[in-house]
């Protein structure tokens, strides 16, 4: 369990207050809005109105005493990059800003964030992967030029087993785990047949996974 400082409860701020809270964190949530305060309420283990941007209110928050300190105004840049600054000026530990451009990821990179979401543009590449391809059903980027991709099997893999259809020699892809009705084997072995019903979830390069499926 963390604790955890959430600033901006808009649409994207309060789905992260409840996925924290599902995963079980600590939640102090501001905004300037009472409104989206209350309504995020049940989902944060406390929350403030106030002013971001305001460097004696969030000294009184202590943030060097939270985890990760989320910074998911939207709307309005430049109070995200004050916060982002004053937060950091204050030694918060770790400073994660939501960006809605390109060019406000490299103003918060240089103001004090240690890390930028981008989420219609992290969404926008999921879903050109995700929805021009048959066989992949999810990914999870590792870097620029990795990812982790859940697969479907495909037909004339059915059957065989895993070390019979050596991927990992003949495309530089890596099976790390075998998913079946929701349950996650990573200790499968060589002699391992795959089924109709299974996914697997390999990492390589898009590049190296089309060449693989034929996608």
């Amino acid at each position: 369990m963390k604790n955890i400082l959430l600033i901006g409860l808009g649409r994207f701020g309060k789905h992260i207050a409840m996925e924290m809270n599902n995963l079980g964190h600590e939640i102090m949530a501001v905004d300037n809005n009472e409104e989206r305060v209350n309504a995020a309420l049940p989902f944060v283990t406390n929350a403030q109105i106030g002013d971001s941007t305001n460097s004696e209110f969030l000294e009184s928050l202590g943030v060097d005493n939270y985890d990760v300190c989320f910074v998911t105004i939207g709307g309005n840049f430049q109070n995200s990059l004050e916060t982002t600054s004053l937060l950091k000026e204050l030694g918060a530990r770790l400073v994660v800003s939501r960006a809605e451009r390109d060019v406000q990821e490299k103003f918060l990179l240089r103001n004090g964030a240690d890390e930028v979401v981008y989420p219609e543009k992290q969404i926008a590449k999921w879903s050109s992967i995700r929805y021009t391809a048959d066989h992949i059903l999810d990914y999870i980027k590792v870097d620029d030029s990795h990812a982790i991709f859940e697969v479907a099997v495909p037909n004339n893999w059915v059957g065989k087993t895993v070390s019979k259809l050596d991927i990992r020699r003949k495309y530089g892809i890596n099976i790390l785990a075998i998913k079946q009705r929701g349950d996650v084997d990573v200790t499968f072995s060589p002699d391992t047949a795959l089924e109709s019903n299974m996914t697997l979830l390999v990492i390589g390069t898009y590049k190296q996974l089309q060449r693989c499926f034929r996608i």
